[in-house]
């Protein structure tokens, strides 16, 4: 079987919430961002720390089970690493945000995928970058849409 070769991804993608707002969203994980993500997996929360995360994903598809373990370790205030393994893929992912001076914040993603023996090979680079960046607009939309409710509740009780 010829090697597997790893292959690195960068996204940015605009966060229409300020950066605080943006990094306790982005790293509450739940079982619900399947929803948020218009995706089918399944979200189980192992361990929920300060400063670590670990969680799985299992979804049906049509070659059989995809699960993966994620283990993410928190670097507040603005930024979080997640190492993933799967039975399809592997994943070492940096996440950085930066506050942009509309009050909105600039994802920065950087990740390693490495395929596993059946995982079938990497996707280009372009369709890759392009689907991670619509699961983040698809993200962005909730997390906007939270921030809103806050500023609404805040508002109210203040």
């Amino acid at each position: 079987m010829p090697k597997r070769s790893e292959s690195t991804y960068e996204v940015r993608a605009t966060l229409h919430a300020p950066l605080p707002f943006a990094f306790a969203w982005c790293t509450d994980y739940s079982p619900d961002d399947a929803r948020l993500e218009k995706e089918s997996y399944t979200r189980r929360i192992i361990e929920r720390s300060k400063r670590r995360v670990v969680y799985e994903d299992l979804e049906d598809s049509p070659p059989g089970w995809a699960w993966s373990r994620h283990t993410v370790t928190l670097r507040p205030p603005n930024a979080w690493h997640s190492d993933s393994v799967g039975n399809h893929r592997t994943w070492s992912l940096d996440y950085t945000l930066t506050a942009r001076p509309d009050g909105s914040t600039e994802l920065h993603l950087r990740g390693t995928r490495r395929p596993t023996e059946i995982g079938g090979a990497n996707p280009p680079r372009a369709k890759m970058e392009r689907d991670i960046l619509y699961g983040w607009r698809q993200f962005d939309r909730a997390l906007t849409a939270d921030y809103r409710r806050s500023l609404r509740s805040r508002r109210r009780s203040g």
